[in-house]
């Protein structure tokens, strides 16, 4: 089974009760909303992923003001010629202040939206887990930096 290993960055924008996300295209065409980030270049600081996948994603400068917690994950999917992968992702959430720039829509990228989201419309929302996981890390703000898994 081929091992792949993605270690992304991911900012939590909090502003008047309303929550910045983009719109992730996925390979088949479907749609969900995540957080504003992304997977980290070789040589690149989780710091400078999330300013950089930010501003690429929504128009925003985004300033990192606290790192919330690290999420791991791990999937097994189909690849091509009939072999698996055996997937695991390290995903770094900062808490992200919107410090200039204007909204805007990625243009060629994995995202083909950026919007703000009331907070109690979120749950609504057709979303990725990671934006469930980045409002439990803002909110319980934990010493560890991890949520405590469900039983």
């Amino acid at each position: 089974m081929h091992k792949e290993l993605r270690v992304a960055a991911y900012a939590v924008c909090v502003q008047s009760g309303r929550l910045l996300l983009a719109r992730w295209v996925a390979g088949d065409g479907s749609k969900r909303w995540t957080l504003p980030g992304g997977g980290m270049e070789h040589g690149e600081d989780p710091y400078d992923t999330v300013v950089r996948e930010a501003e690429e994603e929504t128009g925003y400068a985004v300033e990192p003001v606290r790192l919330l917690g690290v999420d791991s994950i791990r999937r097994r999917y189909p690849r091509k010629l009939g072999t698996f992968a055996d997937f695991h992702g390290l995903r770094l959430v900062y808490e992200g202040e919107v410090t200039g720039g204007a909204l805007r829509h990625e243009e060629s990228g994995s995202t083909d939206m950026a919007a703000w989201h009331d907070l109690d419309a979120v749950s609504e929302l057709p979303r990725v887990g990671l934006v469930d996981v980045g409002l439990e890390l803002w909110r319980a703000r934990p010493a560890v930096g991890r949520v405590a898994a469900a039983e």
